[in-house]
This record gives C-alpha cells, structure tokens and sequence, in this order.
C-alpha cells in the first residue's frame, strides 16, 4: 500500500503501523493526523474512497465522522454558556420551554451532554422521513418522557444529542444548529469540517462500506443481540427509530442535513486541528475546558450495555478497559464515532489526535485500529 502524505521521523514507527492496517484490517481507505506541542508530526493517508476501489484517497477526502460531531456540539453550547447564554445547571425549559413537557421541567443542559437525562430513545414509532425533519424530530422529544429518573443513572443518546443540544443552540444563538457549530469551532481553525455537507463538496467523500466477518467484541455483540431480539428496548429504539438512523449514511439527504450529533463532515487532520484547538485555549477558556472534561457520571450504560465514562459531550479515557481506553494517556478526553473514526487530546503528552475511515468496524467503544496507532504515537512521543 502506498502511503501518502507527511511524518517527522520521529514518528516512523506510526507510518509503518499506519501501513500495516491495511494488510491486516480490510482497511479499504483512511488517514491520520497527529499534532504534538501544536506541530503537526503525522498526517498520513493511503487507500481507496469510493466503493469501486478506483478513485484514490485524496489530501482533502472527507468522511462522516458520526459521533464524532458530538464534541463540536459540545464545545458550541459551552461556548455560549461563556457567554451567558446558556446555562448548565438551570432547566433547559427556561429556554426552549414546550421542552418542559411530560416530567422534563427540570433537565439541564449538563444532562443532556453528559447522557444522563433519560432521553436516548424515542417510544413513538417513527417514519424513516422523519431522521430529515428538524420540527418532526424536536416534537417528538418534547413529548417523550424520560426513560429514567433525569440524573439518576446514564445512557448515550446516539442521536436524540444532536437534536436536543442543537436546538439549545439554534434557540440561544439565533443561527441554525449547524451554521453556528462550524462558525464557532471549525471556522476559527480553519478546520475542512462540515455539518450539512453542501452537494459541491459530495465529490470528495468517501464511500462508506463494512468490515466483514467481525462480529466485534463483547460489548457490540449485547447491542446487536438487543437490536434484534428486542425491538421495543431502549437499545433498539435508540438506533432504530426512526428506522432509516443506522442505512442512511451514504446518502446525499444525509449529507445535507445538519445533525449535530452523527453527520458531521471532515478528515483527520480537521479532528487534530480541533483537539488542538482545545488544549490551546482557542475555542474554550481554560475554566470552561476544565468543566468539560471533568468526569459527570460513570458506569453501567443504559443504552450501549457496557461501562461508560462521560464528561461534557465527550468521553473520558478508562484505561482498566480494553475497550474503553484511547490508548494513551489517562487523562485523555475525546469521542469515537460510529465504525472507528475518532478524535481526542491527551493534555499530559499535548497530544491531539485524529484517524478517519471509510471501511467501519462493529465496535461501540473504542476501535482498535486507531488505539493501535494511539499505542504508538504514545510511544514515539516518550
């Protein structure tokens, strides 16, 4: 496999690692990006991007990054909680107040970005047409009631984080949910990163496909039992309802709309470029990074049926768990998404990281092509 792109030679070990995925995974395309000290020291990329094997990665070729849209959010709502605008411990009803609606009057916005306000799932059944339908999905929240007791107990809100937060947002900032994510983390960086990918940009995504013959690990094995031998649980609805959530991502709707928690746009130097961003002090005040990346709730997850450790709309590192760690330091703060992209930062090494695929894997946590690569880096870094 040819290997394009840029290493210090001190990080050789991470373009021969990087290689190897591809002799060894069924890697059909990705990248990598890694910023030590805010100096670039890796930014690789190898493969193929389109689903015929005959148009090469580019420099520029972007992917869904899925959940890993989640910290952008995040970082866009704390950014107007800085301004006043928003706050974390108060109801969020004071800002969106039909959200009060059916035992939700006392939620926060702490809640919602750390899963534990009881809202992952929607129990109305819903047409595959609603996933595009802003008003339909928001609606469809504020009657929903609580799955649990708000604050007692956590589960990952796959996609009801998108719409929840980012109608917090459009509310308090006056722009579409979208619009004002990117304007207020990618745009200052000068980040390639897109939530609502304009149909210009669609020549440079690349084509999703699945790894074959991976059932994963233990952890995505109860999920996939749960989706298909209980409809009707809080698992399968969060992944399921509306039913077009888990078929859609090659989609050219999916790719238009603006959805803040699964459908964002970029490359792995854009997932550097932000968890540099952040260990700068360039989209958050040290203060406010500090309330983000402080660890809100951990434990058994109601949604994903395994340990989770979450802060603000971020996940934090449990190096205990095979699964659940970022492969670096302790201390580390990120989000996987969906098939094994992810991004995060380890403060201790100032280490940001960011490793895109076009060929997902069936993991719900961590994948362990990127931890491989994160071993690593790690050590290179010393």
């Amino acid at each position: 496999m040819q290997i394009q792109g840029y290493f210090d030679l001190r990080f050789e070990a991470v373009r021969d690692a990087f290689s190897q995925l591809f002799e060894q995974t069924q890697q059909r395309g990705a990248a990598v990006c890694v910023k030590v000290g805010g100096e670039t020291v890796v930014d690789l990329w190898a493969g193929v991007a389109d689903n015929a094997g005959e148009q090469a990665w580019q420099s520029d070729t972007l992917v869904n990054l899925f959940s890993c849209t989640k910290t952008f959010t995040a970082v866009a709502a704390l950014q107007l909680v800085g301004e006043g605008k928003l706050q974390l411990d108060e109801p969020v009803a004071r800002v969106w107040p039909e959200f009060a609606a059916n035992g939700k009057q006392d939620i926060t916005l702490r809640q919602l970005l750390s899963h534990q306000a009881g809202l992952p799932a929607i129990r109305q059944p819903l047409p595959p047409e609603a996933l595009y339908d802003w008003e339909a999905m928001t609606a469809a929240l504020v009657a929903e009631t609580p799955w649990w007791t708000p604050g007692e107990g956590h589960g990952y809100a796959a996609i009801t984080y998108g719409w929840l937060v980012g109608e917090l947002i459009r509310r308090s900032d006056g722009r579409e949910p979208g619009e004002a994510i990117v304007a207020r983390t990618a745009r200052p960086l000068g980040l390639d990163f897109h939530i609502g990918l304009a149909d210009s940009e669609f020549d440079r995504v690349g084509y999703l496909t699945r790894q074959k013959n991976n059932l994963g690990d233990a952890a995505a094995q109860r999920v996939i039992k749960a989706l298909m031998s209980d409809p009707q649980s809080l698992t399968a609805r969060a992944f399921t309802n509306p039913p077009s959530i888990m078929n859609s991502a090659n989609k050219p709707e999916w790719r238009r709309m603006a959805q803040p928690a699964a459908n964002g746009h970029g490359n792995a130097r854009s997932l550097a470029g932000f968890y540099d961003g952040l260990l700068r002090g360039e989209l958050l005040d040290y203060q406010l990074l500090d309330e983000m990346t402080r660890e809100n709730c951990v434990g058994e997850d109601r949604t994903l049926l395994t340990r989770t450790r979450f802060a603000l709309g971020c996940w934090l590192d449990q190096p205990d768990v095979d699964n659940a760690t970022f492969g670096m330091g302790p201390g580390a703060f990120g989000h996987p998404g969906a098939g094994g992209c992810i991004g995060f930062a380890d403060p201790q090494r100032d280490v940001a990281f960011g490793y895109v695929t076009n060929t997902l894997g069936p993991y719900v946590l961590m994948d362990p092509r990127a931890q491989t690569l994160a071993r690593v880096v790690k050590a290179c870094v010393g």
